[in-house]
């Protein structure tokens, strides 16, 4: 008995003696700075979910600007100099045609209907497929959500689409394409760089996201009429890029852990999207000056049929994108028939 015990205690020393396992770290940059709520506060969160769970990676989170700009991580992650990225592809609309569709889709699905396709139809193969074939050396994984976000911040009012024509505006994927076929000069700004721009006039007006988060970066104390629904924008999906060989490097566990603590860190941001705005939009409107504004139901059927003519016309001109195109059109056409008849109508 005694003895049993003896090489019982000796194992159990032993075991505590061996060293532990090696642990990869990556280094990841973030689209937004880590102060910036909602958004910021995702990529920090993400980080927090995983080095939580994980004894085989754990992530370090970097802002903008740390390691690499915004709108160079996607390049970066793919030739390895930086491990990771928490961005959204609507930023590489200009790399890749079809980019924005697995960010945001003007008058497209909102989040409950953009998370069906993505992680139970064929959006999650779709989004890695669209990496692979222009030759990204990236893994991607959808890491967060957000519900609409407002449509502009604009200095003086907009009563017709004429009074659109001629400004220069930070806009944000597929939506900048029909605001510059509306007389639009449309520019796309990281976060950081959107104030600046509107201070010194460099830009007339901009969206960027959701009430709170335009609040913190002090759009209000410029522009003064803010516009509602975000048509460009029912809803913002954001990924986690991942360089492909380092991703490939990581053992199975390892991997299959970052995926549920992306899935956590959807439901998180979507959470808290969704429970701090109200409160934004108040003090805009009571302390800060604010007006809200709703485009005219004859101003929105403009921004919609142009948007169907954009759509067509890049689904004519790129393969891939038509194929993505269609593919989302038959996921929402069945769709349809549940949203349409098990949501109560949202009074007005």
């Amino acid at each position: 008995m005694f003895k049993s015990r003896l090489m019982l205690g000796t194992a159990l020393v032993a075991g505590l003696a061996m060293p532990a396992a090696a642990q990869e770290t990556l280094e990841m940059t973030s689209a937004f700075g880590k102060n910036l709520p909602i958004l910021g506060t995702a990529g920090v969160d993400f980080v927090e979910k995983i080095n939580a769970i994980s004894e085989g990676v754990e992530f370090e989170h970097f802002d903008p600007g740390e390691l690499v700009p915004t709108l160079e991580a996607l390049d970066a992650v793919s030739n390895g100099s930086v491990d990771a990225a928490y961005t959204t592809s609507g930023y590489w609309q200009g790399k890749i045609t079809a980019a924005s569709l697995f960010a945001a889709v003007p008058f497209g699905p909102e989040a409950g209907e953009f998370l069906g396709w993505m992680l139970y139809d064929d959006g999650a193969a779709l989004f890695q497929e669209m990496y692979d074939m222009n030759g990204y050396n990236v893994h991607v994984l959808p890491c967060g959500i957000i519900a609409p976000e407002t449509s502009g911040w604009f200095k003086n009012e907009i009563n017709s689409i004429a009074d659109l024509e001629g400004l220069n505006m930070r806009f944000f994927g597929l939506g900048a394409e029909v605001m510059q076929r509306l007389g639009v000069s449309t520019s796309l700004l990281a976060g950081g760089d959107i104030f600046p721009a509107l201070e010194r006039g460099a830009i007339d007006a901009t969206e960027f996201s959701m009430p709170r988060i335009d609040a913190r970066l002090g759009f209000y104390n410029i522009a003064k009429f803010n516009y509602f629904p975000g048509w460009h924008q029912p809803a913002t999906m954001f990924e986690l890029l991942v360089n492909k060989d380092r991703w490939e490097a990581l053992d199975e566990r390892s991997q299959e852990q970052i995926r549920i603590a992306c899935l956590a860190n959807i439901t998180t941001n979507y959470a808290e999207g969704e429970a701090t705005n109200y409160a934004a939009m108040v003090d805009n409107t009571e302390n800060n000056g604010v007006t809200i504004k709703r485009w005219s139901p004859e101003i929105l059927d403009t921004f919609e049929s142009t948007w169907n003519e954009v759509a067509a016309e890049l689904a004519a001109e790129d393969e891939f994108f038509a194929r993505v195109w269609a593919d989302l059109q038959e996921y929402r056409d069945g769709y349809e028939i549940w949203s349409n008849n098990i949501y109560l109508p949202r009074p007005r």
